[in-house]
């Protein structure tokens, strides 16, 4: 999916997040940015999860170009348990919340579809929650299931599911659909 997400981005100019684990950066790039990349706060408070976005985007604000090569290949340590994998995917999402909101500054700059990508990234959660729990109120009071809310939420993430599981050419993709529920 990531794949999918970062090639598309840099289609259209610009890689949102260069992971972590593979991302390349020019020196000089680097040492422009650290004051600001070392000193990451949020709300008044030391910062240090989410680095890779946090970097892409002062990167980004900066006027440097991200890419995206899809022949990198790279390693990284994965939780081998349910509750470190569900700490480290809140983690990752807090930080995508916090620093997707700093890439608001660059909308203007953005092609339409990074626009629409940074604001999906953003509304899409909380439209689904919003969903979810719209479902939760019709079924408490009128008894009745939201069949046909549950049914195109779920044909939304196997349709996304699926386009990445034919790129790769590996079923195990469609397993990401049980992801969304995470």
């Amino acid at each position: 999916a990531c794949n999918e997400e970062r090639a598309a981005q840099a289609r259209f100019g610009a890689v949102m997040c260069c992971c972590g684990p593979c991302a390349m950066y020019r020196r000089s790039a680097l040492v422009s940015l650290l004051d600001q990349y070392e000193t990451q706060r949020f709300r008044g408070k030391p910062s240090d999860f989410g680095e890779d976005r946090h970097l892409t985007i002062l990167m980004l604000k900066a006027g440097f170009r991200t890419e995206y090569v899809p022949e990198a290949v790279a390693a990284t340590v994965v939780p081998n348990s349910m509750g470190p994998y569900l700490r480290q995917q809140l983690r990752w999402a807090r930080s995508t919340f916090r620093d997707t909101l700093l890439a608001f500054q660059l909308l203007r700059g953005l092609n339409i579809y990074l626009t629409l990508d940074v604001i999906g990234q953003n509304i899409g959660p909380l439209l689904l929650s919003l969903s979810i729990l719209a479902g939760l109120a019709q079924f408490v009071t009128t008894g009745t299931v939201p069949w046909t809310a549950c049914l195109m939420i779920a044909a939304m993430t196997i349709v996304r599911c699926s386009v990445a599981a034919f790129r790769a050419r590996q079923l195990r993709f469609l397993g990401f659909s049980l992801h969304t529920l995470i």
